[in-house]
Order: C-alpha cells, then sequence, then structure tokens
C-alpha cells in the first residue's frame, strides 16, 4: 500500500486486508468480493481500487505467510542435511498451504514466462527463498540436476489442491507428500 495515500484510503485498505484474510480463510482464494466489501463497509469498487484482481487481493493476503515460508527457508539453508533440510521446508510449504486456505492458489502459476502479466509475486519469491536449499541438495547429490523451485512448488500446491476437500486434508496432503518424495518403488 503505497504510503502517499491518503489516510481515509489507508484505513480502507487495511480494513478491507483484515476482511479478505478473514473470508479468504474460510472460503479459500474464491472468496465473495462483494461479501469482502460489504463487510468492510466500502463499495466494491474501493475493493477493486485496492485489489484490482482477485490474484492481487490473494497476494497480499498471503504475503505474511510467504514471508514466513521464506524466513524458514533461509534458516534451513546450510543446516544439517542438505536432502533433509530441502524437504523439511518442502513439508512445512505444504503444511501450510492447507492450514492457510487460499495460500495455495497465491502460489499457482499462470502465465507462459517472466513478462506475463501474470507474473506471480508470491511464487518468485518462493523461488527465490528455496533456490539455495535446492542447489546445496543437488551439489550434494541428493536431488536430480534439472529439478527447479518452481517444480517443487507447483508439486506441493497440486497436492494441496488435490487435498483440500478431503475429510483431514492435512494428513491426506502429507501422506501425498511423502509418497512424492519416497516414489512408488517399495522400499529396500
Amino acid at each position: 500500500m503505497p504510503e502517499h495515500q491518503r489516510a481515509d484510503a489507508r484505513r480502507n485498505y487495511a480494513r478491507i486486508l483484515a476482511v479478505a484474510e478473514a473470508e479468504v480463510a474460510a472460503h479459500g482464494a474464491g472468496a465473495s468480493l462483494e461479501q469482502i466489501a460489504r463487510t468492510s463497509g466500502v463499495g466494491s469498487a474501493t475493493v477493486r481500487r485496492h485489489f484490482p484482481t482477485r490474484r492481487a487481493l490473494v497476494e497480499a493476503v498471503s504475503r505474511e505467510r510467504i514471508e514466513a515460508l521464506c524466513v524458514r527457508a533461509h534458516d534451513l539453508t546450510g543446516k544439517g542435511d542438505s536432502r533433509s533440510a530441502l524437504l523439511e521446508w518442502l513439508s512445512e510449504v505444504v503444511a501450510y498451504c492447507v492450514a492457510a486456505r487460499g495460500l495455495a492458489a497465491a502460489l499457482v502459476y499462470e502465465g507462459d514466462g517472466p513478462d506475463s502479466v501474470h507474473e506471480n509475486a508470491c511464487s518468485a519469491r518462493m523461488e527465490e527463498a528455496g533456490e539455495p536449499l535446492l542447489s546445496r541438495a543437488v551439489r550434494d547429490g541428493a536431488v536430480a540436476a534439472g529439478v527447479t523451485v518452481a517444480d517443487l512448488i507447483a508439486l506441493a500446491v497440486g497436492i494441496v489442491l488435490a487435498t483440500e476437500h478431503h475429510p483431514d486434508p492435512a494428513a491426506a496432503a502429507d501422506r501425498l507428500f511423502r509418497l512424492a518424495v519416497a516414489g512408488l518403488s517399495p522400499q529396500s
């Protein structure tokens, strides 16, 4: 939110964001913009002026959570076994996305290049944060060369979206994540 905005515009932004956080937590990324406007006590046009797209709203709601995951990636970088550190972070990404409805939607890739109008700031931030973890794991031979953080985020998002309507989404997402990491081959 720009600091040069009028005080009432800053208050509206803060109120809309607080209501949006509650609505996204309750209804996911499909939360009604009209309901957010009504509950905030502003018109739909005011919501759209602050958040021109649903993605902009979901990204704003998810910003703190994304930052916490980025800090966690930084904390794990260089600690312990490189594969374990990467998998611990990815497991936390999955768990966080399950707990914070709408976060997976904020990480969904849309567009087909860095110049895309659909560039995803949340995913870009996560990719930047996870890169040192992945690079170390690849360098140690713990992860195949050619795997990207974008691949891993897409895998996490897919797992979360596939399990969001499960009776126990956290357990189902964790199980699928562990299955994806272990692979389909029996353990020897």
